[in-house]
């Protein structure tokens, strides 16, 4: 006679087996995942940032008028705006950066009531050096840092990563 006895599936050994090499896994991947996820965001925040500061320099151009980008953490979060100059920031039409990014302490603009900028008179130049750079690290700390810089008074804009050894001014992003 034969028993109805089913040897299908798999054991509790089996199982926690799979599980501890799943999480083993994981605890070696994830680091190397969410690393690659911050510098995601920190690579499309500095196009943000580039885009804005082409984006008032050609509207400057274009329209023959003083335009400005601006720049300002409200609530923890990176904002930037481009208007003309003769726009109060605090009426510009702000857009948010990523919530998991904010201005290091390298970022070099002008400020003015908490409003970090740059001006391009009517033929696209830097209105009033001196000239500067935002600087983007992550939220939560990590040595993965952006900068988009102005570097001419004829309105060179680029941009910059983090290095591993500091330049002579103590930064590392340039």
């Amino acid at each position: 006679m034969l028993k109805n006895c089913s040897t299908d599936g798999f054991s509790i050994p089996e199982i926690l087996a799979v599980l501890l090499m799943i999480g083993i896994l994981a605890a070696i991947g994830l680091p190397s995942w969410l690393a690659s996820l911050e510098i995601q965001r920190l690579n499309k925040a500095q196009n943000e940032v580039y885009n804005a500061m082409r984006q008032a320099q050609s509207q400057a151009s274009k329209e023959k008028l003083s335009w400005q980008a601006s720049f300002r953490e409200q609530n923890g979060v990176v904002q930037w705006a481009v208007h003309p100059m003769s726009v109060n920031p605090a009426a510009a039409y702000w857009n948010d950066l990523d919530a998991n990014v904010r201005l290091d302490d390298e970022t070099t603009l002008q400020q003015s009531s908490g409003v970090r900028r740059i001006q391009f008179d009517y033929q696209g130049n830097v209105r009033q050096p001196p000239l500067g750079r935002i600087t983007l690290s992550g939220k939560y700390g990590g040595k993965v840092k952006r900068c988009v810089y102005v570097s001419t008074i004829l309105g060179a804009v680029r941009t910059a990563k983090e290095r591993s050894t500091a330049n002579s001014g103590g930064d590392y992003c340039y």
